[in-house]
Formats: structure tokens, sequence, C-alpha cells
């Protein structure tokens, strides 16, 4: 039975742990501010977040917090329930821990119900799209900071919003002495009475909180852009710049020490040895974080109904986010991550994050990737890694918030530019049209409207138009069940060959027999990765009725990963389509000389042969393909 805690390379997980724990936490306090709960926040979501998905998470050497995709998301939800609840922030906060608690919860569910295996059926195209969606997000709602202007310290905009700020006191004193939502005339008098106790600085601090709720998100951050351009702050602008130059100029000097950290300490230091006179961060409360009961004690299932929507949202998203990150530990790690138990991992640590109000996030990739350069192995690691930022957070809170907002702003403006996907950017003018509509709609839904319904927007249009597609196949392959199925064997010779026998039993085919679309593109995959020790691949794909934007980088990837054991690789039988998609995405001819593209087989059987004859032909073959 294996060990639930391994400290066979518990030196590794030591330092790999504190090494991902350094590179989190400008991170986590750059997220806790974006959000708009404070970079506390982002500090309690990475420190219990990052503990618990270790302790119970799938992925041994996962490091998990909050993420861009997952603050964007989050971002959304705490906005909005600040309008809801305007002047009224205790109970906004209640509801939004709650929806973040939810969220946790049904991550849970989803492992539990073992389905996290499904989440590989999510399009690249609606991937690449939200992804970038999320980048612009954050790249639109810093500018402002960085330019070093908030509304609700610009005196014209508080002053335009004081006579809100009188109706919504009024509103809420009428409110609290009412008796069951009904005034009556003595308590009137009492509300009348309050209502003259409310002094000039109560509507100046609720005119502060409405100015600052109005700029919030991508259109409020274009409305309130043109008074940011004109009321620039120099210094902070100053601050940011500074930040992004030694976040990206360090990076050229070495990758030892995590580049964010160094121009949080080096700005940061700066400005406060010199006291210069920056805008703090939001203050970081020193000592343990409370558990808020005013999420149960609070609760109404009326306030929380609008946005179980949301929660599912923020789970898909998180579950992702995981698992796509626990792929890439596997593949750096050469092991197999368990994914429905990772989901549940993630669930109770993002449950047990919402209720001291933290953040919720999921597996962090290139926080897992340092932690498994640094050494990090085992579970071990992770919860590290959540430890060293809950020691932070209880012995350096008030030393932190001594940083500059703008050096958060930027920070998150290099995870902007960083979190948007370029590889899906650079093959759009290449990719059919239903793959352009799909990645540039989820896009645009994602920045202008709702996160939420860009995703599943993009799913809906994406899953009809492939239903379309292979309705319209004529394929046998494509009508048999819609099935993705391989048939291997070594290749056929001749009796009395002169094709030496060693070369013979290293060349194979494989039979692909279905389209190559995104939800077939792990087994392909792993398919794949199961050939070992071989000289040449005949991939016959004449039962391949079509393939996508996903299949098309599935493919890519095998033949790259083939070229690097030297293995070259022969396409048969591929249809127009096929071919087309292959030709735009250059897998053909960059990848895959023409000179080993064949309609028939038999001109295939024909190539083989000569070049085989003997290892001499072969190994001149590998240097004229390059392999």
């Amino acid at each position: 039975m294996k060990k639930f805690f391994d400290f066979s390379s518990f030196k590794g997980d030591l330092f790999g742990g504190i090494t991902a724990g350094i590179v989190a936490l400008p991170l986590a306090l750059a997220f806790g501010e974006q959000s708009g709960l404070g970079a506390a926040a982002g500090l309690y979501g990475a420190a219990f977040i990052g503990f618990f998905a270790a302790l119970f998470g799938g992925t041994p050497s996962q490091i998990s917090g909050p993420t861009a995709p997952m603050t964007a998301l989050s971002m959304v939800v705490i906005a909005g329930l600040f309008q809801l609840y305007p002047g009224n922030a205790s109970q906004a906060v209640a509801v939004i821990l709650m929806v973040f608690l939810l969220a946790g919860l049904f991550q849970v569910g989803l492992g539990v119900l073992k389905l996290g295996s499904y989440i590989k059926f999510i399009p690249y195209t609606v991937v690449s799209g939200f992804m970038t969606g999320i980048g612009v997000i954050i790249l639109i709602t810093q500018i402002p900071p960085m330019l070093g202007y908030y509304s609700g310290n610009d005196p014209e905009v508080v002053e335009s919003m004081k006579p809100q700020a009188e109706q919504l006191i009024v509103q809420r004193i009428l409110k609290a002495d009412a008796h069951d939502e009904v005034l009556i005339i003595t308590e009137f008098n009492e509300a009348a009475e309050h209502v003259k106790s409310v002094t000039p600085e109560d509507v100046e601090m609720e005119a502060q909180n409405l100015a600052k709720s109005e700029s919030k998100g991508v259109f409020g951050s274009l409305e309130y852009l043109p008074r940011a351009i004109k009321h620039i702050d120099w210094l902070e602008f100053i601050l940011a710049l500074s930040t992004i130059l030694i976040i990206y100029g360090f990076k050229r000097i070495t990758t030892a020490v995590p580049s964010t950290l160094v121009a949080l300490l080096i700005v940061s230091g700066v400005a406060y040895g010199f006291n210069f006179d920056y805008i703090l961060i939001q203050e970081i409360p020193s000592g343990l974080p409370f558990f808020h009961t005013e999420i149960f004690t609070g609760f109404k299932i009326g306030a929380l109904a609008p946005y179980i929507l949301t929660a599912m949202m923020l789970a898909m998203l998180g579950a992702i986010d995981s698992l796509l990150t626990s792929v890439v530990a596997d593949n750096l790690t050469k092991t197999q991550h368990q994914p429905n138990r990772e989901l549940i991992g993630q669930g109770i640590g993002n449950s047990i994050a919402a209720m001291f109000g933290g953040l919720p996030g999921a597996g962090a990739t290139i926080r897992t990737v340092v932690n498994i350069q640094a050494g990090g192995k085992t579970k071990i690691s992770g919860m590290i890694a959540g430890l060293f930022l809950f020691l932070i957070l209880i012995s350096l809170g008030p030393l932190a918030s001594k940083i500059p907002a703008a050096v958060l702003a930027g920070i998150l403006i290099t995870v902007g530019i960083g979190v948007m996907d370029y590889k899906g950017l650079r093959a759009w003018p290449q990719m059919e049209n239903h793959a352009k509509l799909i990645l540039v709609l989820v896009l645009l839904l994602t920045v202008f409207w709702q996160l939420v319904y860009a995703v599943f927007i993009g799913l809906i249009l994406a899953a009809s138009i492939f239903l379309k597609r292979m309705s319209d196949s004529t394929a046998e392959a494509a009508m048999k069940d819609n099935m993705f199925s391989t048939r291997r064997g070594v290749f056929k010779w001749a009796e009395g060959s002169d094709v030496p026998i060693e070369i013979q039993e290293k060349v194979v085919f494989e039979t692909l027999n279905g389209p190559l679309f995104f939800g077939m593109t792990s087994e392909f995959k792993n398919l794949m990765s199961e050939l070992k020790d071989i000289h040449v691949l005949v991939l016959s794909m004449k039962n391949v009725p079509f393939i996508d934007q996903s299949g098309t980088f599935a493919l890519e990837s095998a033949v790259n990963e083939l070229h690097k054991n030297h293995v070259l690789v022969m396409l048969v039988g591929m249809n127009k389509q096929v071919s087309k998609q292959l030709g735009k995405m250059h897998v053909v001819p960059e990848l895959v000389p023409e000179r080993y593209t064949f309609a028939m087989f038999k001109d295939c059987a024909e190539f083989l042969k000569e070049m085989l004859k003997s290892e001499e032909s072969f190994k001149a073959e590998l240097k004229r393909g390059d392999v």
C-alpha cells in the first residue's frame, strides 16, 4: 500500500516548496489587490489552497493558489455583489465568500462523481479565446492603477456621487429601523433622528466607496481611462513601469531567482527607503486570519441563488486550470496524476480558503514548474509552500502593507501579457472559418460581457459545428459510432526482401479510424507516446474524415516528439480537408515533408523498400529529413 506521506525526497520538497512559495508571494498579493477584496485575500487563498489542495489532491508536485483566470472571474462576482449591496460591505462579503465556498463544494462533487476525465472535451479554440480574453481584462483593468488613478480618490467623481450616497444612507437607515419591512410612525421618528445624526464624513466615505465601484471592471476602467490619462501620477507610473522592466529584464540575467519577487523587493524597497509619497495597497491585517461565521449565520438562499451558475463556472474553470497544470506536471515528472482526486483536493482547498476570506484558486502552472525544477516531487512540497505563505502572512503582514499599489499593477500587467494564448493567436489566420469565429467570439464575450456565458456559448457553438460536420461526413469510420480507434502492425515485407531484418521489425504502421478532433486528442497522444524503439511510423489517415485545430496541434506535438527520438513519420491517404488543414498549419511540409506523404499505400511501400534497403540509406534519409 502506498504511503500517504513520502519523505524520501524531503530535501527536494523543502527547497521546491519554499521556492514556489517565494514565486507565489507577489502574485498572491497582486491577485488579491486586483480582485477587490484586498491583498490579504490573495495571501489567504494562496496559503490555504496551496496546503490543502496538496494534502488531498492527486498531483504530487502541484502548487495551487489564486490564478489569473480564477481571479478575473472572482473579480466579476465581487464587483457585482458590492453593487448589489451598496454601503453594506459586510453582507456583500458574506455572499461573496458563500459563492466561493459553493464553488469549492461543486469541485468536490465533480471529483466524487468522477467527472475529471471529461474536462478534456473542451475545444482548444474555446480555451484559447478565454485565456486571451482573461489577459485583455487584466491589462485593461490595470491601466488606471498603473497611471496612479483611483476614482475613489478623485474629488470631482466623489463629489458627483454624494447625492446617491445620501440616498443610500437614508434607505439603509429606513430599512434597519423598519419592523417586518413596514415602517410605523414611531419607527419613522426614530429613523428621522438617525438620519439627522449622519455626518458629512459619513456621506464622504459612502461617496468614495461608490466612486471606487464605478471604475471596476472593463467598462468602468475604459470609462475612466480619459480621466486617468488627464490626472496621471508620474511617480505611480514610474514605479509600475520600473516593476515591468525589472520583471522582463531580470529574466535575461537569470531565471534562478523569480523576477517578480526581485521587482517587488527592489521597487518597494526604493519607494519606502526614499520615503516617496506613493499609494499603498490595502492593509494586510497581522495575526491569524479569522473564520467568517457570517457565511453561515447570515446565509440567505435568495441572495445566493443568482450566483449558483457563477459558482458552477468557478468550479469548472478551476477544474480545467488545475488539470491542465497536472498534465504539465506529468510531462515533467513522467508520472500520472489522478484527475478526480485532484478535483476533490482543489475543492477542499477552495472551500476552506473561502471560510477564512481567501480568493479561490487552482493549480498554477508556473509555480508547479518552479517547484519541480527546484526538486519538489511529493505533496509535501505543496504543503510547505502553503505553510511558508502562512508564516509570511502572520509575521510580515504590516511590512507587506507598505508595498506600493503601483508595483502590484506592474506585476499584473506582466501576468496579463503572459496569460494570453499566443500560439492560438498566431495560428488564427490559418484556422478554418468556424474555428476563427469561435475563438474571436469567446474572446470578445469574455472581455465585454460575461466570462461564464462566454465559455458556455463557445462550447455550444463548437459542439453544434462538430455535430453538423459529423452529420455531413460520409466516411465509413465516422459513421461507425463516431469512434476513434487504431490498428497497429509491423510492415508486411515480401519474402526474400533485401531490407535488413533488424530494420524491418522497426517499421510500424498505425491506422486511424474516425475524426481527429478536440475530444480525442488525449487518446491520440497516449497512442503516440506508446511508440518506442522504432525507425519509421506510417500513419494511415484514409479513415479520418476531418481534423480540427485541437487535433492538428496534437498531431504536431506527436510528430515533434517522434522526431526527437529520430523516428521518420509518413502520412498516407489524407483526404482533401485533412491535407488542407495540415498544410494551413504548416505540419506539411515543415514537419512532415511532402515526399513523406502518399495518396496510396503501395506508393509508400515502394518508397520504404528503397529507403530501407540498407542501414546507410536509412541514415542518409534521416539526415536528409533533418530528424
